[in-house]
């Protein structure tokens, strides 16, 4: 399974582009999942509904299943944020996984870099990070290929050719 990263400080549009890049990638008959790490907690559960009963109950792992798609919940309680090695371990095998977020995590990465931010791009501390899709027409100073964040088909053909998916 190939994985690439997707980084940018909030408000920079890397869930736009995300949503973007999956309908390109799929398009193309590739399979793909994505990874998002939230900074803020998170409940996809109902307060009432079983399986939130189950996990306040003391669950560790609920899964919860439809005919349509099912949900794996694990409770960490106290126990730190795991290692996302460990999460990648979870997720079925695919062509590719995106991951968004996890910025500090070694792997290689996009950035998604808008001066209107007015954030400073993360690319200069950041050697993992392979691209900067910008809206911008020129990054001063940037050493890596500048992409631009409104040709997702163009940084789609840069991704499956750095993770060897298409030549």
């Amino acid at each position: 399974m190939k994985i690439i990263g997707l980084a940018g400080w909030s408000g920079s549009g890397k869930t736009t582009l995300m949503v973007q890049l999956l309908e390109e990638i799929t398009a193309r008959g590739v399979k793909v999942s994505t990874m998002k790490h939230a900074h803020h907690a998170v409940d996809i559960d109902q307060p009432g509904k079983d399986s939130w009963r189950h996990r306040r109950a003391g669950a560790s792992e609920v899964m919860l299943v439809t005919g349509s798609r099912w949900f794996l919940m694990h409770e960490k309680r106290d126990d730190p944020e795991p290692p996302i090695d460990s999460l990648i371990e979870r997720m079925e095998p695919v062509d590719l996984l995106i991951v968004e977020g996890f910025k500090r995590y070694p792997i290689d990465k996009l950035e998604v870099y808008r001066p209107s931010v007015g954030k400073p791009p993360i690319w200069p501390e950041d050697e993992r990070i392979i691209a900067v899709a910008s809206d911008a027409a020129e990054v001063a100073g940037l050493d890596r290929p500048l992409l631009d964040l409104n040709d997702p088909p163009a940084i789609v053909d840069f991704i499956l050719s750095h993770t060897g998916l298409r030549p």
